[in-house]
């Protein structure tokens, strides 16, 4: 949510960048119904020091009578105060974050590949949906019996692989000193609305029937762990591993098939709490390990800068980290690292304290990595003439084997 006191002091810089991303927000309004919860509060203010004073008072029928009706006026203008604040937080929370001035303006055609890492494989074998069936990898039909299109089942050497991924990854955060957390995977409305996913993307969730919604990824739960608290240390570093449900609703690319889009994936999701002064030195660090984990595996990729219109709503800046999938001629993401600045935070009133005084702090989240993507890409990348797949070197202590044939 973005600070009430910025757009009042900065209308034009705060108007100018949300343009950027849309034209539907009135600013005016917003400070209009602020100045009106302003007004209400220095009148109940006033009301209220003026009963406490005649409180104090000798009591008489006529100040009892008087107490009454002023304390019912009381009660009028705090409804009122109420409502105003229910509205202005209505009208900030579907604003979007305002973006840092080095993001591209226009839609995802505007995006920037500021690297490249390895090369495309010159072999064009099998597609990894055909590859998964021959190797006995994954059963995308037992998978759509079971829960419908877009699931499918890890089986035997595929299971393995995928497990392998996780515990490399697991491995890679403890050593740099995260701290692992493996948190639910339903929440609150209020946790949903913390991490920007509401009210906008309500439809874009799994809900029960008891109002809990299911992750659509780990940045939900972690951006909530120190919800409404004063933190006395900063920089805190996270990471949770999670599966992530999303409906995925809208139309797709005919070719994107089998694990490259579905409902349900695993991915392990690096999270930082730091210093306003200090969030882009980390929005680095994390872009740094996201793209270590890649080159790791061995996997040609690519960094691309997002355009404005390609950055979820909550985020200021978002560097997106695409793998190569040669059936499809396309690289798709696998890593996404963000700043959300002070967004999420005001949100969910995380706080931190320094000199006497309490700030919000900055959030920032990265995909350390998400996996539906790197299978595929595995597969694809390091198939060989005779129908096997070399396994990356970084997994072997994990899966016990080198090879899949």
């Amino acid at each position: 949510m973005l600070d009430i006191n910025k757009i009042r002091d900065n209308k034009e810089e705060v108007g100018r960048s949300l343009s950027k991303r849309t034209t539907d927000f009135d600013l005016d309004e917003i400070l209009s119904i602020d100045d009106k919860r302003k007004e209400l509060l220095s009148k109940v203010e006033l009301l209220k020091a003026k009963r406490n004073k005649e409180s104090r008072q000798k009591p008489t029928p006529e100040a009892i009578l008087e107490l009454k009706k002023l304390g019912d006026t009381i009660k009028t203008l705090d409804d009122q105060v109420r409502q105003t604040e229910l509205s202005l937080k209505e009208k900030l929370s579907v604003l979007p974050n305002i973006v840092a001035d080095d993001v591209p303006e226009g839609n995802k055609e505007n995006n920037k590949v500021i690297k490249v890492f390895g090369k495309k494989p010159e072999f064009l074998g099998k597609n990894h949906v055909q590859l998964a069936q021959d190797l006995n990898l994954i059963d995308y039909e037992r998978g759509a019996k079971m829960s419908g299109s877009g699931f499918w089942v890890y089986k035997d050497r595929g299971a393995v692989l995928e497990w392998a991924l996780l515990n490399y990854f697991i491995d890679f955060h403890r050593k740099n000193k995260y701290v692992f957390l493996f948190p639910p995977y339903l929440l609150t409305e209020r946790s949903a609305f913390t991490s920007g996913h509401l009210p906008k993307f309500r439809d874009d969730l799994y809900w029960t029937q008891d109002g809990l919604c299911l992750d659509g990824t780990s940045e939900m739960m972690i951006g909530n762990y120190h919800r409404d608290e004063i933190l006395e240390k900063l920089p805190l570093k996270y990471f949770a591993y999670s599966a992530c449900f999303r409906k995925e609703a809208g139309s797709y690319r005919k070719e994107e098939r089998g694990m490259v889009r579905g409902h349900q994936f695993n991915k392990i999701e690096m999270f930082q709490f730091t210093h306003p002064e200090k969030s882009w030195e980390a929005f680095e660090e994390l872009r740094k390990n996201a793209e270590k984990l890649i080159e790791g595996l061995g996997l040609h990729y690519q960094t691309v800068l997002l355009a404005v219109q390609d950055i979820s709503f909550a985020m200021a800046k978002t560097i997106d980290l695409e793998v190569w999938i040669p059936s499809m001629g396309i690289y798709k993401e696998v890593s996404s690292i963000s700043n959300a600045l002070d967004y999420q935070a005001r949100r969910g009133n995380v706080k931190f304290r320094e000199s006497g005084k309490n700030d919000f702090v900055h959030t920032l989240n990265a995909s350390g990595l998400a996996t539906s993507r790197l299978i595929p890409a595995i597969l694809e990348q390091f198939q060989q003439k005779d129908g096997s797949v070399k396994v990356p070197r970084a997994l072997h202590k994990y899966t016990g084997f080198k090879k899949i044939k």
